[in-house]
């Protein structure tokens, strides 16, 4: 085996530190150079438009929201929003809301009372002039439409 090193060790008293930077050297460079356009400040300075009062986040789609987060299922404890009821809410200009849900089962004991009781709530909601629910039945229910707070309420998380 050859036991030559290929390593070489050089022994230093000290070293000088690199140059700061400095304020002043830089001024002469921002003369030089030239800022770049911002893109963002003018998408930045912009105000948000007005939502309407049917879109999420307006006041009457808010609050029919509320208003069906206030019905319960009676054999479930979660209300009819969170359970995945409700498939859609659509609200027009004039205060005419649809709202189209489903129940559990086809032969859920609240089938007659519940679509009313959800038309009466609605109907309630200040803004709302007409309300309408159609109760559809395609796509059938099934517990994976549950939010995770229903889950989470119900032990399924």
């Amino acid at each position: 085996m050859n036991e030559e090193r290929k390593i070489s060790v050089e022994e230093v008293d000290s070293v000088t530190s690199p140059p700061k930077a400095r304020v002043d050297d830089t001024e002469s460079l921002r003369e030089t150079m030239e800022r770049k356009r911002d893109y963002l400040e003018g998408f930045l300075s912009q105000t948000p438009s007005g939502v309407s009062p049917g879109e999420p986040g307006g006041d009457i789609y808010e609050g029919v929201i509320a208003a069906l987060k206030e019905i319960y299922d009676p054999e479930i404890p979660v209300n009819i929003y969170d359970l995945g009821l409700i498939y859609g809410v659509d609200v027009t200009g004039d205060g005419h809301v649809v709202v189209t849900m489903t129940l559990t089962t086809p032969h859920c004991p609240v089938a007659e009372s519940m679509p009313g009781e959800v038309e009466l709530r609605v109907g309630s909601v200040p803004g709302v002039g007409v309300a309408e629910v159609n109760l559809v039945w395609d796509p059938p229910w099934d517990p994976q439409k549950m939010s995770d707070e229903a889950k989470l309420e119900l032990g399924m998380l």
